[in-house]
């Protein structure tokens, strides 16, 4: 007798092309490796060692209370957490102030180098971007703090605002599946777009949740916010594009890449990274998900390195493609 599918914690809705009833999946793409793989790469060799600690060139940041006119303000806090401020509204990505992107506390990947902006100066924060539900990008600890302070309204892919939900009941939160779109206020939208990546809070609830990119437009020009993905043949880059036209500012990971027979579903790498600034038409790049937390094997510069070398073999200025650092302010050029 066949077993029945399990029930999905999180979400309950109807079968679409990247849900069957169950599980979230990239529509003709990889799944992710198994539990036999995972511990062939963790105990195969091949991880470089980072150090304890690091402190960033930038200084801590103290963030302006708002932007407005045709201004476009990233500052880095760390890894996929960044502070957008445009058209007077202050938008955090991915938010993450933990000592560890894990669910304990004394175990998992420690913070090397320090949040680029203090908690406590942080603006009025009146929206919040949670990809997918890693603990890397959906850290509870921090999304409480915010909610305490800043009662922000939280945006996240259907599913993820479950778990959110959990830990905070009251919070003002939308949930969106991919290709829909959330009005935040005149002149201000939120689309949520695909990405090719998976989810997981635990061992059994693997693709239970939606991951997503999100595509804000503003008068000022549009931000493509992506927390992580997959190359994926650079379909989903392909897609943004014909629908957006293009981007004042694309968010792209390029970090946490190797080795790539494990993590090239999930993780682009710097070469792959470039290539998706090109296909998506961006302007200008805020890139992150580097030398914050040791996810993966490569050395903590490798990022850096390979990206410099991608940018010089395209042909593409470096200052468009910014890898941020903790506290590093960038102001981003009118398209």
């Amino acid at each position: 007798m066949l077993s029945a599918k399990p029930k999905n914690p999180y979400y309950q809705g109807p079968v679409s092309d990247h849900f069957d009833g169950t599980y979230f999946f990239n529509p003709g793409g990889i799944e992710p490796l198994g539990f036999r793989d995972l511990l062939k790469w963790q105990f195969g060799g091949g991880r470089n060692r980072w150090p304890k600690q690091v402190v960033s060139p930038f200084p801590t940041a103290r963030p302006e209370a708002r932007i407005f006119g045709e201004g476009l303000r990233v500052t880095m806090v760390g890894h996929a957490s960044m502070l957008i401020q445009v058209d007077g509204l202050n938008i955090l990505t991915d938010p993450l102030w933990s000592e560890r992107a894990s669910p304990f506390r004394r175990a998992g990947p420690k913070r090397v180098v320090s949040p680029g902006i203090r908690f406590e100066d942080l603006p009025p924060i009146d929206l919040v971007l949670v990809s997918h539900n890693h603990y890397d990008h959906l850290d509870v600890a921090t999304l409480k703090r915010l909610h305490a302070t800043h009662r922000p309204h939280i945006i996240t892919p259907l599913g993820n605002d479950t778990i959110i939900r959990r830990a905070l009941p009251d919070a003002r939160m939308s949930a969106m599946d991919w290709g829909e779109r959330t009005t935040i206020s005149a002149g201000i939208t939120i689309d949520a777009e695909p990405v090719h990546h998976w989810s997981a809070r635990g061992a059994g609830d693997r693709r239970m949740a939606l991951w997503a990119a999100f595509v804000l437009s503003t008068p000022v020009g549009k931000i493509y916010h992506v927390g992580d993905t997959g190359f994926h043949k650079g379909a989903n880059y392909k897609v943004a594009r014909e629908k957006h036209g293009g981007f004042r500012l694309a968010i792209l990971p390029f970090g946490a890449y190797e080795p790539r027979w494990f993590m090239k579903g999930q993780h682009q790498n710097p070469e792959e990274a470039v290539a998706g600034m090109l296909l998506s038409n961006a302007a200008h790049v805020a890139g992150h998900h580097f030398a914050t937390f040791q996810l993966t094997d490569e050395a903590i510069d490798a990022p850096v390195a390979a990206l410099e070398a991608a940018l010089r073999e395209q042909g593409i200025a470096p200052g468009r493609f910014r890898p941020l650092r903790a506290g590093e302010v960038f102001d981003v050029p009118v398209a």
